[in-house]
Order: C-alpha cells, then structure tokens, then sequence
C-alpha cells in the first residue's frame, strides 16, 4: 500500500499534481489541512480515498479539525496541528496521540517537514507542498510504502 501524505496547499496545487505524477499510483492521500476550499478538486485529483482534516486558514470549512483511522493494523491520528501548538515543539501533539492509542500522528500547519520515529510512535509532519519554510525552501511531501507484514517505511520526498 503506498500512501501520499500533503498538507499546506494553500490553493496552489500545480506541486500538488507534480508529487502525484512522481509519485505513481498510490492507494489513499492525507492531506493535513489548510486546502482552502479545494478538498473536492483534491479529492479529484487523487482518485483514490482521500482524508483531509481542517486547517486554521480553512475558514468556514465542514471537514473535521482531527480524525482517527486505521491504516492495517496502525492506529493513525492526524490533525493540521495548530491547536496543539506545534509551532513550538510536537510535545502536545504526541501526547495527544498517546493518550488516544495512536501509534502513528501527522500534522501539517509549520510549513517544515519532519520525521521522528520513536518505539512506540511515529510523529510526522510532510512540510508544504506550496510553500516551504524550511532551509532551502523545497516543496516536500511524504510517501508512505506499507508491505505485506504491515511495516511501514516513510520518505521525506523534495520538488526540484
């Protein structure tokens, strides 16, 4: 199972459409929040099943600030980020995830991709696929590939 994880699209889905072409087939997309609007075009575009959670630029948005689903037997949390305050470190959200049973935990909001991989959670963030803040500024996005046995390897992925 592939799995595309996005979040910060801000309207602006010409990198959005890049990722999937280098990307290839993918079997379901996460966007973590700030699609302005577009969740039905993203939706679209993916084709494919989609979660896409609300983001603090998602004003008057119907899609929910967080969810929870299983991707196997992984228990996933995700969440754009700002009401744990992710801006200053991910300690809120990961005790959010903990305390809900997660094992995996995504968010979006900081504009910076990262990854951490704990023993007993997984705490990731794709960065923006429209507008990076991170050194050098690259559009970033993450590939998820899950085998067979259910293991779950996570690449941090950068538009030229």
């Amino acid at each position: 199972m592939r799995i595309l994880v996005v979040s910060d699209t801000h309207k602006s889905h010409r990198n959005l459409e890049r990722a999937l072409e280098e990307t290839g087939h993918i079997d379901m997309m996460i966007h973590l929040g700030d699609v302005e609007g577009k969740e039905d075009y993203i939706e679209a575009l993916a084709d494919c099943p989609v979660h896409i959670v609300s983001g603090n630029n998602d004003f008057f948005s119907q899609l929910p600030w967080e969810e929870e689903f299983f991707i196997g037997d992984h228990h996933v949390f995700i969440t754009h980020g700002h009401g744990y305050f992710v801006g200053m470190g991910e300690e809120r959200v990961k005790e959010e995830a903990r305390g809900r049973g997660a094992d995996i935990v995504m968010y979006g909001h900081t504009h910076m991709p990262s990854l951490t991989i704990e023993p007993d959670l997984v705490t990731l963030n794709p960065g923006s696929i429209a507008y990076p803040r991170q050194k050098g500024r690259k559009p970033s996005y993450i590939v998820m590939q899950m085998d067979s046995d259910g293991k779950i390897n996570y690449e941090i992925r950068y538009l030229e």
